[in-house]
């Protein structure tokens, strides 16, 4: 449910990315939320190629969807002279430039961060890369897997016998977090200093922070974490348990005052918050697997509501499992009006607000654009005349109207 009128704190900023797949249209998606005017620069006819990971939301691909409302998009072949003297002329126009192409392509364009702000030193530019600029690695291409697996995801997530990704690109999350987080320090630096600054991100070194707590854990305990499929591998317990009823509720014991109330109210077992298998949390983690059992042995025969009754009285948090097919639905969303409708070309979608705004000040989420779309009307707005514009989209674009 979209709130009053309101101007987001972006609005007036241009965004010039050259971009595809999920790190910086995420990163960019996020300034368009909050008002900024993004000009998205594709290649002509298929466009990003993320948009033919799948045709799932009504021929178009969730990926996309996802990443890509509220911009522009103009369709330009950067080997063309014409095409590359239309996006200099929008970055003459620019505040911020993004772009996360293969390694060392922008420079090759003449596009790399350095030579587009020596004539232009307000301009923020964001390079999102896999393994950073420089380094042993900095050559590589870096898909959201790749670095999962270099960074250790892998080597913490899934069963003891089967390591297993996240299902959802993590790598190129974070990444995209910390490329608006970076973009949007830099704006904040240029409002006091008056000059813009380049702003570089990895995958990998974001994945390698988000790795804080195994890395710790792993240099200092001298082993990995253990990998324990939906339970915590550090704190026990605290995962899935198996209710009467084939449900699945998660339970989370934090410290050692849940865990009496947790022994006496739903294990109803005082006496097993002392016994010195389990007195305290590195004890039970250490007897994960007996401390397992006693649980499955209560908690197995009750159904799924009497079991989260107890865990309320308990003051003890719980969740259950459900399928992300019925997130639009949950009642945390939709009381409090989290979902709202975008255009599309393949007519309105149901969309979720995004964390920063809400009912005082509602995100753009304008609609999720056809490949070079907005090529014309942009290449007007930045200043090129007929010729240029036709020089800028070739023989096979659309013409410009009289």
């Amino acid at each position: 449910m979209a709130g009053p009128r309101v101007t987001l704190p972006l609005t007036g900023l241009v965004v010039v990315t050259i971009e595809q797949a999920v790190a910086a249209p995420l990163a960019t998606r996020h300034l368009a939320d909050l008002g900024a005017r993004v000009i998205k620069i594709e290649r002509p006819g298929r466009g990003d190629f993320a948009r033919d990971y799948d045709t799932t939301v009504h021929g178009l691909s969730s990926h996309f969807v996802w990443l890509n409302r509220s911009k522009e998009s103009v369709a330009l072949d950067l080997k063309r002279p014409g095409s590359r003297s239309a996006v200099e002329r929008l970055l003459d126009r620019a505040d911020v430039f993004v772009q996360n192409l293969a390694p060392g392509a922008a420079e090759r364009l003449g596009l790399g961060s350095e030579t587009v702000r020596a004539t232009r030193p307000r301009l923020v530019t964001c390079d999102v890369s896999g393994f950073g600029a420089e380094g042993p690695h900095a050559d590589r291409k870096a898909y959201d897997l790749l670095v999962q697996a270099e960074a250790g995801l892998l080597s913490v997530t899934g069963t003891p016998q089967h390591p297993a990704k996240a299902g959802i690109p993590v790598a190129d999350i974070a990444a995209g977090t910390y490329a608006f987080s970076g973009i949007l320090a830099a704006l904040y630096e240029r409002e006091r200093t008056g000059t813009g600054r380049a702003v570089r991100v990895s995958l990998f070194d974001s994945l390698a922070e988000w790795m804080g707590f195994p890395f710790y854990y792993g240099a200092y305990g001298g082993q990995a974490p253990v990998r324990n499929g939906a339970a915590h591998a550090a704190i026990a317990p605290y995962g899935p348990v198996r209710t009467g009823d084939g449900e699945q509720v998660v339970l989370a014991v934090q410290n050692d005052r849940e865990w009496a109330r947790f022994c006496a109210v739903v294990l109803e077992d005082p006496a097993l918050a002392t016994d010195p298998r389990f007195a305290t949390n590195s004890r039970r983690v250490q007897h994960r697997t007996e401390l397992q059992e006693r649980i499955d042995q209560r908690l197995g025969r009750l159904p799924a509501g009497t079991v989260e009754d107890l865990l309320d009285r308990a003051s003890v948090a719980h969740a259950r499992i459900a399928d992300v097919t019925a997130l639009g639905d949950h009642p945390v969303l939709t009381a409090r009006h989290r979902l709202r409708e975008v255009a599309s070309p393949a007519g309105p979608l149901r969309a979720l607000e995004p964390p920063l705004t809400g009912p005082d000040r509602p995100a753009a989420m304008g609609p999720v654009p056809e490949v070079g779309e907005h090529s014309v009307a942009v290449l007007r707005w930045a200043g090129l005349d007929e010729p240029e514009v036709a020089a800028a989209l070739g023989p096979a674009a659309p013409r410009p109207a009289p």
